[in-house]
């Protein structure tokens, strides 16, 4: 595993594709060698000094804290992090929408974890490098901003629970990422009760739910079957402009989301049986449907 940087910044900002490409060097990507980040920091744009958001130092804690205690299972620290991740770093979405600054997070403040939880790997023959997309790629494969979107997916208002349960499925949070659907909370929150059902759990279960998913989705209008409540904005505000006196998440117990309406429970129990019921003639690889 490559080592922390010996330059890690005070503040997190903003670092664009271009600039980042320098320091992907083949040792970093080989897991062999990472930067000093002196020369990484000539590049970035700063963010505004007056938001406590951008203080590097409890993401960096954070991340340390999930390679010590997920050493032995690194999959499970997605579960743990995603929630903490999204709780210390309160963005809108069109803030958590701009990829330069998760390259910062990335390649400036823990690149060592992106070698830890994403090492090297290679097809035979080749030689083992840790993917680039999971240091500036899409918002599905990139190392934190997967971790932030599925934990602002999966949360029903202010309970992270979900989120946990989501991110026991690597199939499950890279698929619905990339679906529009899970922007409507009761299809997002249907699926990880299908999961905790145990009507779909494997990676090709998942992946024949999400295909059928987003099949009907072209015929079946969901805010149609499922109502959702309308978001209050001003919760979302409020907890963004808190974040400056926000104690540190806490380690042991999840921490609370913006204080929004949940989704109705009735909502939840007719999209999940829908869903359910779908899952039977979905397309699973390997499986064979009785006529």
């Amino acid at each position: 595993m490559i080592e922390k940087p010996y330059h890690i910044p005070a503040r997190l900002g903003l670092l664009s594709a271009a600039a980042a490409d320098p320091f992907l060097t083949e040792d970093l990507l080989k897991g062999v060698r990472g930067h000093g980040g002196v020369d990484l920091a000539k590049v970035v744009e700063p963010l505004p000094e007056d938001d406590a958001r951008w203080e590097v130092e409890p993401l960096r804690d954070l991340v340390d804290d999930a390679m010590f205690q997920f050493k032995e299972s690194r999959t499970d620290a997605d579960g743990w992090l995603a929630p903490r991740l999204h709780a210390t770093l309160r963005l809108t979405r069109r803030e958590a929408a701009d990829k330069r600054l998760w390259n910062h997070f990335a390649l400036a403040v823990a690149p060592d974890y992106v070698a830890w939880r994403h090492p090297p790997t290679a097809s035979q023959g080749k030689v083992p490098r840790i993917n680039t997309a999971r240091f500036k790629g899409a918002p599905d494969r990139q190392c934190f901003s997967r971790l932030w979107w599925a934990a602002e997916m999966f949360r029903n208002g202010a309970d992270y629970r979900p989120v946990v349960t989501a991110c026991s499925n690597q199939d499950l949070i890279h698929n619905a990422l990339r679906l529009d659907l899970v922007d409507h909370r009761p299809t997002a929150l249907a699926l990880v009760r299908v999961l905790e059902r145990g009507v779909a759990s494997t990676g090709r279960e998942i992946n024949g739910l999400m295909t059928a998913i987003n099949t009907a989705g072209a015929t079946l209008v969901y805010d149609a079957l499922a109502e959702d409540v309308p978001r209050d904005p001003g919760a979302l505000r409020r907890w963004i402009a808190e974040a400056e006196t926000a104690l540190p998440v806490p380690r042991h117990d999840l921490p609370t989301g913006p204080e929004e309406e949940p989704v109705p429970e009735e909502s939840l129990i007719v999209l999940t049986d829908y869903l359910a019921k779908l899952f039977e003639t979905a397309p699973v690889r390997g499986r064979t449907l009785e006529a």
